[in-house]
């Protein structure tokens, strides 16, 4: 089952490694990693996204919880929540042809071309990780992709529910 976790954590050296450690420790994979400090420079958030067997993982998300620079744990998974994941993709843009369609196709998953050279397009767009991975997929019938960068998933949980300190 796949699951996302998110950690506020006090923004010091070595406090991502001990995370990640627990993770690896068990074999987990982490399929995608996004940190960053806080609106409170002292504090960092972190957002995994991972698939396994939730006994392994309720065990990681207890172990991350006793970790000293831990505030808060919380499974977005288990609550409705928003997610996003943001991609920018390279593609080969040689003619008339294929620059039109790289754009249709942008607009229609609400992309933005982000940069222009005179044969290459990068193009960027924010969704779930289903909406990004068809607008790629789309995009690769079409023309040839050069370069794709994935920030991986981040998420908040939707209402008056908010991890904070």
């Amino acid at each position: 089952m796949r699951r996302i976790i998110s950690i506020l954590l006090e923004n010091e050296p070595g406090a991502l490694s001990r995370i990640v450690g627990l993770f690896s420790q068990r074999a987990f994979n982490i399929e995608s990693l996004c940190v960053a400090e806080t609106d409170e420079p002292s504090l960092s958030r972190i957002t995994i996204s991972t698939f396994g067997d939730d006994k392994i993982l309720e065990q990681i998300t207890k172990q991350v919880n006793k970790l000293v620079d831990v505030i808060k744990v919380a499974d977005l998974t288990e609550r409705p929540h928003i997610e996003r994941e943001i991609v920018l993709v390279k593609v080969l843009a040689m003619n008339n042809k294929t620059r039109t369609e790289v754009m249709r196709i942008s607009d229609i998953f609400r992309g933005d071309i982000v940069d222009v050279g005179k044969q290459i397009y990068t193009v960027q767009l924010t969704g779930d990780e289903d909406k990004i991975s068809s607008f790629i997929s789309i995009l690769s019938n079409e023309t040839e992709i050069i370069e794709v960068v994935r920030s991986g998933t981040v998420g908040i949980a939707r209402g008056e529910k908010a991890l904070r300190a």
